[in-house]
């Protein structure tokens, strides 16, 4: 089955995340929930989950497991996205602020986006 535009761009999308996990990794520890402990070693593991989903993502042989773990890698990361928009609640602009909430229910379609590429992977 052939790889739609969609499953390549969310792909790409957790490529690029998953390289900035590494480059440049202090905004994603800043937003890792407060009582989890090792918040770098969390970032890196992350990253490496996000890079393991995008290259899954592109293989028809992997995709269906990289959908499914995109789509559960979405949802273990939300509490991050939760965190940043109560800490900017705090101390932030409200520009950043309405970024940090618009954010959250646009999980909601990646979860959806992952799904669907899930279902364009090959069946085992």
């Amino acid at each position: 089955m052939s790889r739609s535009k969609s499953t390549t761009g969310l792909a790409v999308l957790f490529g690029v995340l998953g390289t900035l996990h590494f480059v440049k990794p202090e905004p994603f520890e800043q937003i890792v929930p407060k009582p989890l402990p090792r918040k770098k070693e969390l970032v890196y593991v992350s990253g490496v989950a996000e890079l393991a989903c995008a290259a899954g993502l592109l293989h028809p042989r992997t995709r269906r497991l990289a959908g499914l773990a995109s789509a559960g890698l979405l949802v273990a990361v939300f509490p991050a996205n939760v965190q940043m928009a109560a800490d900017l609640q705090k101390k932030g602009s409200r520009t950043a602020l309405t970024i940090a909430y618009a954010r959250l229910p646009l999980q909601i379609p990646l979860i959806r986006w992952a799904l669907k590429a899930a279902r364009e992977g090959k069946r085992a």
